[in-house]
């Protein structure tokens, strides 16, 4: 199964199996730009012009939830979630020079923001092997690794890492499979990081 998301504010959701699609449903009142599944293939959370997250259930498509809006209603570019605590989700607005964290179970309020970039965040990427780690990328041509762990006492300020990448950094991948490892792409490059 492979989920797409739309300009037409539409979500589909595909059977590679049999290259149909299984549904689509109108997910947002203006462009869809992102999407990601939590574990599992049952439960997914969509971004979009409309500056909200919205959670759907596929076993229950008669509704979706909005566990998030941005004050002005700027638009939510892309959106990550975690891949160890289904809780947790990465967000961040179009244009935007900080990154939203948010919790599922207390819905309309971010848990913590993490602004340490001095430009337009382009990526976000959750450890694969910790629940408390997150990777941002931006203009600023940097790649910020961030420590989540005590977001619930105290402000997350700072990252615990960063590289200055060669140009503006446009995606990032942190691997699964080498945990260890996250690749960065700026300008014509693909450049990979040990962390």
């Amino acid at each position: 199964m492979i989920a797409t998301s739309s300009i037409d504010t539409t979500c589909t959701i595909w059977d590679v199996n049999t290259q149909t699609a299984r549904t689509q449903l109108i997910a947002h009142d203006r462009e869809v730009f992102d999407l990601a599944f939590s574990r599992g293939t049952d439960v997914f959370a969509s971004v979009g012009a409309d500056g909200s997250v919205r959670l759907f259930d596929l076993r229950s498509l008669e509704h979706s939830t909005i566990i998030y809006e941005t004050p002005n209603l700027e638009p939510l570019l892309r959106l990550e979630w975690n891949k160890q605590d289904p809780n947790y989700l990465a967000t961040f607005k179009v244009d935007s020079r900080s990154t939203i964290i948010l919790d599922i179970r207390l819905p309309s309020i971010p848990v913590t923001e993490l602004g340490g970039h001095a430009g337009c965040v382009n990526a976000v990427a959750w450890a694969p092997h910790s629940s408390c780690h997150v990777c941002t990328a931006g203009d600023d041509c940097q790649a910020l690794i961030w420590d989540l762990s005590h977001m619930s006492k105290r402000p997350v300020e700072d990252p615990i890492l960063a590289y200055n990448a060669e140009g503006e950094v446009n995606n990032l991948q942190w691997s699964s499979s080498q945990p260890d490892w996250v690749s960065i792409a700026f300008s014509d490059k693909l450049q990979i990081l040990r962390v």
